[in-house]
């Protein structure tokens, strides 16, 4: 049965009416005059450790944490996600792949939200600082075998690699995955610039959270940065959370790549949207949860992960980048929507994932109001 959907569009404030049938949408008109709300595509976020206490890295990882994990994600405004495992052995890499791909089976939804799965890592640095919070123990260099056992885990599952081309075996590791459809991202990385231009040159598409996952401190030129700053084939995503990039930076990485070419992310970890406090966790010791949604290593300046969701992201990259309601919603929509499958389209024929949100000049989140997925609310 078909149903009309209405709202004022970010871009032209003017009024819609989103017909939605069977899925999809059927129809785009004229909405009614006093519309307040907002409507726009929902949220995409290539980058999901965790959330609310839903840890996707933690042992033993179950469906059900899955399905609760994107849940919450949709009352965030989330209908898209790409749950981000990071660098384990290939025994638990596995056992995650494959518990995702049990839940995916089981929901038809969550099958939807979840259209692959990023793995960040293990093929990463091995050095202090660019490595990040990735077990040491477990960096390794690529190996085509190795990923066909991951797919082999997950019937396919995996669509997006996070890794450094400062390993020898890059280049052609990038070409072979980038034939199989795979999206190829470079993060948590000291390669030098001819290293990231190799990897660029096999396939590479995107920078992961470009600004993090480096060196404290970096030559002042030539290095990795500028390089895929100056790039155009990359996009880079960002962490736009107010701690893991300053404004000034953001603003002009964004400049750089211009705003078709970059791409909110969250990189939530599992304290994200827990309650401020200090927690013990098995990486990182002591963390801290800070009121401002900072999440770092007690007592040090270290950052410990993201804790903010993706929609809290949205109004701090406005203020931070200067930038409008429009613009920031498409870093996280439509650009990412690129990676997965050209999603977070309003037009007749695309998937009806849709968010209806309040939103004011000045206020530090959207407030999702409904959440409509394959033209259903399933948030309201």
């Amino acid at each position: 049965m078909a149903r009309t959907i209405t709202g004022r569009d970010p871009a032209s404030g003017l009024p819609l009416a989103v017909t939605v049938a069977d899925g999809m949408i059927a129809a785009i008109g004229e909405g009614p005059s006093d519309a307040e709300d907002w409507l726009g595509p929902g949220l995409i976020d290539l980058q999901v450790n965790g959330f609310a206490g839903h840890d996707l890295n933690a042992p033993g990882l179950l469906p059900e944490t899955v399905k609760a994990l994107a849940h919450v994600l949709r009352a965030n405004g989330v209908t898209t996600f790409l749950p981000t495992l990071i660098t384990a052995s290939e025994s638990s890499i596995g056992a995650a792949l494959r518990a995702i791909a049990r839940a995916r089976e089981s929901d038809p939804d969550l099958a939807h939200s979840i259209p692959c799965v990023h793995v960040e890592g293990p093929h990463i640095s091995p050095e202090d600082g660019p490595r990040g919070a990735h077990p040491r123990e477990h960096v390794r260099p690529p190996d085509l075998a190795e990923f066909h056992r991951w797919q082999e885990a997950s019937g396919g599952l995996v669509g997006m690699v996070t890794l450094s081309p400062h390993h020898p075996e890059a280049p052609d590791y990038i070409r072979a995955l980038t034939g199989e459809g795979v999206h190829v991202a470079i993060g948590h990385t000291h390669a030098g610039p001819e290293e990231i231009r190799a990897a660029v040159d096999a396939g590479a598409a995107l920078s992961t959270h470009l600004g993090n996952g480096v060196a404290a401190t970096l030559p002042r030129h030539p290095n990795l940065i500028w390089a895929q700053l100056a790039d155009d084939r990359l996009t880079a995503s960002f962490i736009a959370d107010g701690h893991h990039l300053p404004a000034d930076a953001f603003r002009a990485m964004l400049r750089a790549k211009g705003l078709e070419r970059a791409v909110l992310v969250s990189d939530t970890a599992a304290l994200g949207g827990l309650p401020p406090g200090t927690y013990r966790q098995p990486i990182g010791g002591d963390v801290e949860l800070r009121e401002d949604g900072r999440l770092g290593i007690a007592g040090t300046p270290y950052l410990a992960g993201a804790a903010r969701p993706l929609i809290e992201d949205i109004p701090i990259a406005m203020r931070m980048g200067d930038l409008s309601l429009a613009d920031a919603l498409r870093l996280a929509t439509v650009n990412p929507g690129r990676f997965v499958g050209g999603r977070a389209r309003i037009e007749v024929g695309a998937s009806a994932d849709l968010i209806r949100f309040a939103w004011e000049p000045g206020a530090t989140r959207l407030r999702v109001k409904e959440l409509v997925l394959r033209g259903v609310t399933a948030t309201s």
